[in-house]
């Protein structure tokens, strides 16, 4: 749990109050079983149109692709090299924090310019 950081991926979304009775998440997730401390996160849209976004820990290790693809935009409403700068920029911050760059995939005639990336886990997502 990113603890009290409220936008630590710099997509907007903030972490919900802690449950009543903790004064913060840390502290919520101090009370918890061991097993369990740290094994899920929530985040949501603090404007209220986007989803709220939930990660929940598994005990199987990645062996297939993701069942969940993420598409970070980062580059809504750009073209061209406007937006990949848009979205090399953030991959490099990134990059810096842990995750892989696995391919920058440049504009085509039918798709604009994304670029395929992987968690310090191995999930892959994009940034789009």
């Amino acid at each position: 749990m990113p603890g009290e950081h409220e936008d630590s991926w710099g997509v907007g979304y903030v972490v919900s109050p802690p449950p009543k009775g903790f004064d913060t998440w840390d502290d919520f997730d101090r009370s918890r079983p061991p097993e369990d401390q740290g094994s899920w996160f929530a985040c949501s849209d603090p404007s209220g149109v986007g989803p709220r976004l939930f990660f929940q820990r598994v005990p199987e290790g990645k062996v297939v692709k993701n069942r969940v693809h993420l598409d970070v935009r980062v580059g809504t409403g750009l073209v061209g090299e406007e937006r990949l700068a848009t979205l090399e920029a953030e991959c490099a911050r990134l990059v810096a924090l842990g995750a892989v760059c696995v391919q920058v995939l440049r504009a085509d005639e039918d798709n604009e310019s994304c670029i395929s990336m992987q968690d310090i886990e191995g999930n892959e997502f994009c940034l789009d």
